[in-house]
């Protein structure tokens, strides 16, 4: 059976907590989502993504990843299961403004694999699933069977992108996370889980890189905000109740708050190269 994407890398357990999926997916698109920039701008960079390339991005979110690889020329295809960031997505990918042409070079996909795939176009030669593995569940075996899947939809030698959190120590924001989470205790991904996840999926690790990725925010709001629209912290709130979570995170954020009240944790990301065999 092929895998939907139900956003692989923020699995929760217990049931969701009732929240407005419009309002989240603002957040993430207006707030989170742009703290990865540095970790796509690496990836593109690295694998000198431009004209030639057929990019299929598990996961895309509201695009933005998307929108920066299409911006280099990229013909692109994003898979995502939230109808409410897809049409963000659509927004910033499908303007009504482009020319048919232009429109024509990028596509949004609800949910299934079997929707990406295109008899009449080329095969992909870039995939990548950038939504960092690493929460209460990281999903990894769900990773590792999307992966599996795109692989036939894919030319042979096609690197496949996976990113993980770094090292904890230094990453400012597992330790919030970690606070908040307790005693269910998020963990970010672990040094090998990346190429686990790659070697499940029958790929081969080809390379990997780490990059900064500071997570800063305007104030106190904006940073519950944009943690809160990832889902990691559903889990919590199912488990006990929204106010003693937001309690909690404020209390977990006030040592990363500077003296004009911005919020700024310092993050390492890391990313693996894998590819089709």
């Amino acid at each position: 059976m092929t895998p939907t994407l139900v956003r692989q890398h923020l699995l929760h357990a217990g049931p969701a907590p009732h929240v407005n999926p419009c309002a989240r997916a603002r957040d993430w698109s207006e707030i989170q989502e742009r703290m990865l920039v540095p970790l796509y701008e690496a990836v593109y960079e690295r694998l000198e993504v431009g004209p030639g390339t057929r990019l299929l991005g598990l996961g895309c979110g509201s695009g933005l990843a998307l929108l920066m690889a299409a911006s280099r020329g990229a013909v692109v295809v994003g898979v995502d299961s939230s109808p409410e960031r897809l049409a963000l997505a659509r927004q910033r990918l499908q303007p009504d403004g482009w020319t048919t042409r232009a429109r024509a070079r990028t596509r949004i996909v609800a949910g299934s694999l079997r929707d990406a795939a295109d008899a009449d176009a080329p095969a992909y030669n870039l995939v990548t699933a950038l939504d960092p593995v690493g929460s209460l569940a990281t999903g990894s075996a769900d990773l590792g069977e999307l992966l599996a899947a795109a692989s036939p939809l894919c030319a042979r030698g096609t690197p496949v992108v996976l990113a993980g959190w770094g090292p904890p120590e230094r990453c400012a924001t597992a330790t919030v996370l970690r606070a908040v989470t307790r005693p269910a205790r998020w963990l970010p991904a672990l040094r090998d889980d990346l190429e686990e996840v790659a070697q499940r999926a029958g790929l081969k690790p080809d390379g990997s890189g780490r990059v900064a990725c500071p997570f800063g925010y305007a104030d106190l709001d904006s940073a519950a905000r944009g943690l809160m629209s990832t889902g990691l912290l559903d889990s919590v709130i199912a488990a006990t109740d929204r106010e003693r979570v937001d309690k909690e995170l404020a209390e977990a954020l006030h040592p990363y708050r500077r003296g004009d009240g911005t919020v700024w944790m310092p993050n390492i990301f890391r990313y693996l190269i894998a590819r089709v065999p």
